[in-house]
């Protein structure tokens, strides 16, 4: 059975099983993150099956980013694949369960699980990367509004005059977390993609600022000095 046919039997499977609000978090979403998984997974002797199966249901458990249990969320998500696996997919190879449940548990940047396998280093990765770029910039506006979160401080909104809090500031959350990410990529494929991308962010913080400041035409020089990375290629 090809890897096509076992990607549509999960879409399938999740449209009709998978029901939340998070738009962030959808079907597209999944895609998304298998995509980018394929393309890093290139030239390397990770397992597809393994890899294709952990992106389709990484988010099957998936608490809200203010949930007290949210750092649970991948761990609980392990558990659910296989159970559906086991029980909807009876013919799952039942030797790779082991290798998708680590791929789940280990995806989530708040579960703070270090990926053990190659397979599990892609899916994190892939679904790393779903937090920057033009995606990721969507995405975290998108989430902000659903949990009723400020855009960011007019008066400060890079923080540097006041502590950081991405609870109180969306923009805050790209200094917290999202900037940081290039460095937590476990493959190489995975770092180069993230630095690109993060500087994607690192351009629009520059646009903001300039707008805050009167200036509608250009970017604001100073948060491109302190915010973007040495870019390599891609």
């Amino acid at each position: 059975m090809s890897l096509t046919h076992w990607q549509q039997r999960y879409e399938n499977w999740l449209q009709q099983n998978w029901l939340h609000d998070d738009k962030a978090h959808d079907i597209a979403h999944l895609r998304r993150v298998w995509m980018s998984a394929n393309r890093i997974m290139q030239d390397t002797p990770a397992d597809p099956m393994v890899v294709l199966t952990a992106c389709y249901f990484h988010d099957v458990v998936n608490l809200p980013k203010n949930h007290p249990e949210r750092h649970l969320a991948s761990t609980y998500a392990a558990e659910e694949t296989r159970r559906i696996l086991q029980q909807d997919f009876p013919d799952f190879p039942f030797e790779r369960l082991d290798s998708v449940a680590h791929a789940v548990q280990a995806h989530s940047f708040s579960a703070r699980i270090m990926p053990h396998t190659l397979e599990a280093k892609i899916v994190q990765d892939a679904d790393r990367l779903e937090s920057l770029g033009a995606i990721g910039l969507a995405r975290v506006f998108y989430t902000a509004g659903a949990l009723g979160r400020p855009l960011f401080d007019s008066e400060d909104p890079l923080g540097k005059a006041r502590e950081l809090d991405d609870v109180k500031w969306t923009l805050d959350h790209f200094q917290k977390k999202l900037l940081r990410l290039p460095e937590t990529m476990q493959t190489e494929t995975g770092r180069l993609l993230a630095a690109h991308n993060a500087d994607f962010l690192v351009q629009y913080m520059a646009k903001l600022c300039a707008e805050l400041q009167g200036n509608l035409t250009e970017l604001d020089a100073s948060v491109l000095n302190d915010f973007s990375p040495l870019q390599a290629e891609y």
